[in-house]
């Protein structure tokens, strides 16, 4: 392989998971706009509505998403005087797992029973922040996969995807607690 072919196999592959991920966010956001929403709802037993439950998945996810950011500084070497301890690895990839894993339901129930909606601005940016959140996740996953980065690309779409959570969080779970108190 060149030495051109070497430079250029990175900048291909960002920008091809980033055209992936916009693909997702995009289909998604169709999808939502397009389909008939069903309004089920996600109750889990000893919460006081849907809402209530997808408010605190929610917040689970923005709280292991929050120690994923410090996971990842501290193992990037960017928290003054700690050093990550060997098993920072594995607890920053379960931390992950465990926030799609809360986030999944939370998603599924505002895209098939709400789908994606426009009626007012909080709605509507919580509807865009639902869908890059997806792109973003996306896009770091299969940056994730790719051997040769530049050592940017993975700590920039992990804080694009953070963001896009709390965009999310800020637009709905905080939303609700501000209207309702800290109710289960």
């Amino acid at each position: 392989m060149s030495a051109e072919q070497r430079t250029a196999a990175p900048a291909v592959a960002i920008v091809g998971a980033v055209l992936i991920g916009a693909a997702a966010a995009v289909v998604l956001g169709v999808y939502g706009a397009v389909h008939d929403p069903r309004f089920f709802s996600v109750n889990v037993a000893g919460f006081s509505s849907p809402t209530s439950v997808k408010s605190w998945l929610a917040t689970l996810a923005v709280v292991l998403g929050v120690f994923q950011l410090g996971s990842a500084a501290a193992m990037y070497g960017r928290v003054p005087g700690f050093t990550a301890p060997g098993w920072f690895g594995a607890a920053h990839a379960w931390s992950g797992r465990l926030a799609v894993l809360a986030a999944t339901p939370v998603a599924v129930h505002c895209l098939y029973a709400l789908g994606f909606q426009t009626g007012e601005p909080r709605v509507l940016a919580h509807s865009l922040f639902g869908c890059f959140f997806y792109g973003a996740f996306v896009a770091k996953m299969l940056l994730l996969t790719r051997k040769g980065l530049p050592g940017w690309a993975v700590p920039v779409a992990g804080g694009l995807l953070f963001a896009g959570l709390v965009g999310v969080w800020f637009t709905s779970a905080l939303w609700f607690f501000s209207k309702n108190g800290l109710v289960l």
